[in-house]
């Protein structure tokens, strides 16, 4: 590439190049043999895989630019640094949406068959499973596609199926009929994390039941009338006084008769799960629909009657509510009720619903054979790595909230009623009615013998195969070198809203299997090194600009590929990552996306000017060889101007501070240090301060300086793009190549060596001398504009100071001329005051301008500076004078109050005089 830059910066000509070459070129696939090298430090996170189903929105915009910053930043640092990529098949989702797909053509999977229909899912993945993936290469993503996976991959399978029958042979899987969460619109259990509960007014029925002797009735209280018809007994408390002469009696259970039957006897039990304070204190029991009632029949040994089928329809042939859905059901039930006079009352009820994740739909408890795990071994081992400190959890809140939910575990439901997922490798055999588990296809039930065996129809949970990735994708169950090499992983990034669905589950599966994996030296593996990744980072929410949580019906979604098309990936990566601190939400803006844009481009013309002087030096004959070296830099000759002595001194300063920032997750910090160092410093200052240095005439001693300044120049231009690259890379990668015109000593940028604040010399003493000089600087054009002096009209200053301050500014007259427009220094022994003059802790300055003061309008401003700092010297005072505070502070904390209330107190006594010098 040559220096020739276009004027104005676009980032649709650069990034969509950039990605191109990334990925072709595999800039960032590792080699094993990279991760077993002794003495390496490695660096490996996995992608939470997206589904296939989806598309980039701005959660996942968030969490791939944190974990880019992180594998960039790593990798630049000398670590070997993989991020490995993939998708999940995402059951339920993939299979609603290719059924959606079958009925715009008129036709349903049952039609189809499940072999076609599960073709047509692979079909359906081939053409748009990748969506987000492909998103990912357009906007930079750092990941090893070499490494790619899907979760229904033919290796993946194999070590699935492998997970699954090594926990049933350790009695850790069983099949059984128990009440699940049942979704009916796509006719599947799901776990309990797939239901979202919501408070809903609904209505609370009492029903009189006869009792069969003809001796009276009994009051029942419920909440779901249809369910009624599915009733093996009544419940009242033992303790109950209302109910003790009817405790074992039987009651005739109302609408319950079939094919013009009697209605069907039920008896009145005593259990303490009834409530005299609920209802009527009596309850129906219906155990096959709802798990409390299911625990009641367990005990008192009831039948379980399911009267809804998979739809949530009732399932009762002879019945006059055969056929109806469940709601339609409640109507005609109550309203046959009322005819009958067995409806005693209807009251406002508030109800707790859950609702389907997936589908919105009212969950139906629902009784129904499932596989489920043993999950109490797991989570014991998976408290006690976190206990023990072997995963850390940022923010830490997460930790707490993770322990709660693992203590309060309930056997985890792994089975789905689905065709799409991983097909539970068992088999039933219809002669002796066992089952055989197996990985290969048996032939024959292992039970009797006979051939007469059919495989399960149902699938894995999603989160059954995903649970395993940090070690499968690394290729157990075989004892790999890639499992010897990257496991455990060091990082998860990933939201709050994964935490028990895939975290949790991630960090169960993996201390049980990796338990039995040796170490690379053939030790046994201990918990602590069984763990699957060493931190948890939780990120925050994305939130729209006022605040609100983003959702299709508000109308209120950002797309981010619409917000790149308009300002750029760097620009709206380096948004994100400005605002993400660890607990804070993002609220996002447009606005300031525009202002990463502007900031972009002014890096982008700091590139423009400094080529143009690379140029120059080149046609006036300057050697090259000091210019664009990339790395360290030793020591600055001796006869370094101060501000290249300073802004080195500013680099290492910042180096070290985006190194600390980025360690503890501080996005925001590591951001605003990088901005305010290439923006305010470098841009701002540094390039203004340059320009007096680069004079390309004969002198022999201006040669030298200007070679020095010339060389610093492009050597702090190119730290700084270093130093900026995680952040945005395609800007950086561009200017970068630009600047080595085709001679860079590597591949891209992201190969090169991140700034580290040992590698430039911290020179405080020039630090602190610029310091003084901005100061001196800023108050300077303050007091022009306010004094109305021409932009282009030098002026001369007058300066009080100690000797100090007085030398800089002489020794830096240059200095002030181009920045403030001073035309001459005159020095005050006296302290200075008046309309044309201002005042800072280390210094006061007038600027010598003929002009009439507005004495009142300088009386209201003095007046006003006098009573902010009488309110700043009250507060010091009263933190100071507090022996607790003063008790329990660190010295740099009272100190730095100490200085803080001198200075102020120096501030208050020049206005209070300057105030008091104003003439009546």
């Amino acid at each position: 590439m040559s220096h020739e830059l276009p004027k104005a910066y676009d980032p649709s000509i650069i990034e969509e190049r950039w990605a191109d070459y990334w990925v072709r070129e595999r800039l960032f696939d590792v080699a094993t043999s990279e991760g077993t090298q002794e003495g390496v430090k490695k660096f490996t996170m996995l992608l939470p895989p997206p589904n296939v189903t989806g598309r980039l929105h701005m959660g996942h915009m968030l969490n791939q630019t944190e974990m880019d910053i992180l594998t960039r930043w790593h990798r630049m640092s000398g670590e070997v640094s993989m991020w490995v990529p993939g998708t999940d098949h995402a059951g339920i989702a993939t299979q609603m949406m290719v059924e959606r797909q079958l009925a715009s053509e008129g036709k349903k999977r049952q039609e189809l068959g499940r072999e076609a229909f599960v073709q047509r899912v692979w079909e359906w993945k081939g053409v748009y499973g990748g969506a987000i993936l492909d998103q990912m290469k357009r906007l930079g993503a750092s990941v090893d596609w070499g490494r790619e996976y899907f979760t229904m991959d033919d290796r993946l399978s194999v070590a699935v199926k492998e997970a699954f029958v090594r926990l049933h042979e350790q009695g850790l899987i069983y099949r059984g009929a128990y009440i699940v969460n049942w979704d009916p619109a796509i006719q599947t259990a799901v776990s309990d994390l797939e239901v979202e509960h919501e408070e809903r007014l609904g209505k609370i029925y009492h029903i009189r039941y006869p009792l069969a002797d003809g001796s009276g009735s009994i009051v029942v209280a419920t909440t779901r009338p249809e369910t009624m018809l599915g009733d093996t007994a009544v419940a009242v408390n033992p303790t109950d006084e209302r109910y003790l002469a009817v405790q074992g009696k039987m009651v005739r259970l109302p609408l319950s008769g079939v094919n013009g039957g009697p209605d069907r006897e039920i008896p009145i039990l005593a259990d303490d799960w009834a409530k005299p304070e609920f209802g009527t204190g009596a309850v129906k029991v219906t155990p096959a629909h709802d798990p409390n009632d299911f625990a009641i029949g367990q005990r008192h040994g009831l039948p379980n009657l399911t009267i809804l089928d998979e739809t949530a329809h009732v399932l009762l042939p002879g019945s006059t509510y055969h056929g109806l859905d469940r709601y339609a059901a409640r109507t005609k039930i109550v309203e046959d009720l009322k005819e009958m006079g067995l409806l005693e009352d209807i009251k406002d009820h508030t109800l707790s619903i859950g609702l389907s994740q997936r589908t919105g739909v009212v969950i139906e408890p629902r009784l129904s054979q499932q596989w489920f795990v043993k999950i109490q071994p797991l989570a014991d081992k998976a408290i006690e790595a976190v206990d023990k400190g072997y995963i850390k959890f940022t923010p830490d809140q997460y930790r707490k909230t993770y322990d709660e939910w693992m203590k309060n575990i309930h056997d985890w439901c792994i089975s789905r009623q689905l065709w799409w997922g991983h097909r539970i490798p068992a088999w039933h055999c219809a002669a002796c009615g066992e089952t055989t588990v197996a990985r290969e296809t048996p032939v024959k039930c292992e039970h009797c013998n006979s051939v007469e065996i059919v495989q399960e129809t149902d699938v894995l949970d999603t989160w059954f195969s995903s649970g395993l990735l940090p070690f499968t994708v690394f290729g157990w169950p075989e004892k790999t070198p890639d499992l010897a090499a990257f496991y455990p992983t060091q990082l998860l990034v990933t939201g709050f809203d994964i935490l028990f669905f895939w975290v949790a589950r991630m960090i169960m599966l993996s201390c049980h299997f990796m338990l039995d994996v040796p170490m690379p030296d053939g030790s046994a593996r201990t918990l602590e090194n069984a763990v699957p990744f060493r931190e948890v980072y939780i990120h925050a929410l994305v939130r729209d600009a006022e605040r609100q949580k983003m959702s299709k019906t508000k109308g209120n979604v950002i797309d981010p590929i619409e917000v790149v098309k308009k300002y750029g990936t760097d620009a709206v990566r380096f948004t994100l990552a400005s605002m993400a601190s660890p607990g804070t939400d993002i609220a996002f803006s447009e606005e300031r996306t525009d202002g990463y844009r502007a900031f972009a481009n002014k890096i982008w013309n700091a590139a423009r000017f400094l080529f143009m002087q690379v140029d120059r030096a080149k046609e006036a004959g300057y050697s090259m060889s000091m210019l664009a070296a990339s790395g360290a830099v030793a020591e600055l000759p001796q006869e370094t101007p101060l501000e290249t002595r300073w802004i080195f001194g500013r680099l290492s300063a910042v180096s070290a501070e985006v190194d600390r920032s980025l360690a503890d997750y501080r996005f925001d910090e590591a951001a605003a240090a990088v901005y305010q160092f290439f923006w305010g410093e470098f841009c701002d200052w540094y390039l203004e301060l340059v320009k007096l240095r680069l004079e390309f005439g004969e002198s022999t001693e201006k040669n030298a300086a200007t070679a020095i300044s010339l060389a610093s120049l492009v050597g702090v231009f190119e730290a700084a793009l270093r130093l900026l690259s995680p952040f945005m890379p395609f800007l950086t990668e561009e200017l970068w190549h630009a600047l080595y015109e085709g001679n860079a000593p590597a591949k891209s940028i992201a190969l090169t060596r991140y700034p580290k604040a040992s590698d430039f010399p911290a020179d405080e003493a020039s630090v602190t001398a610029m310091n003084t000089l901005q100061e001196l600087i800023v108050t300077v054009r303050g007091l022009r504009k306010e004094l109305g002096v021409p932009e282009k009209e030098a002026a001369p200053i007058v300066l009080h100071a100690d000797n100090r301050t007085l030398a800089l500014a002489d020794a830096n007259a240059d200095m002030l001329a181009r920045l403030a427009r001073v035309a001459s220094v005159e020095f005050a022994n006296e302290p200075l005051t008046g309309g044309n003059a201002r005042s800072t802790a280390n210094l006061d300055v007038a600027v010598v301008y003929e002009r009439q003061i507005d004495v009142a309008a300088e009386r209201e401003r003095l007046t006003k500076d006098l009573a902010k700092f009488e309110k700043g010297l009250t507060a010091a005072e009263r933190q100071l004078g507090n022996e607790a505070f003063m008790a329990k502070a660190p010295a740099h904390i009272v100190e730095g109050l100490r200085k803080q209330a001198a200075e102020t107190k120096m501030l208050h006594d020049k206005a209070k005089a300057a105030l008091q010098a104003l003439p009546d």
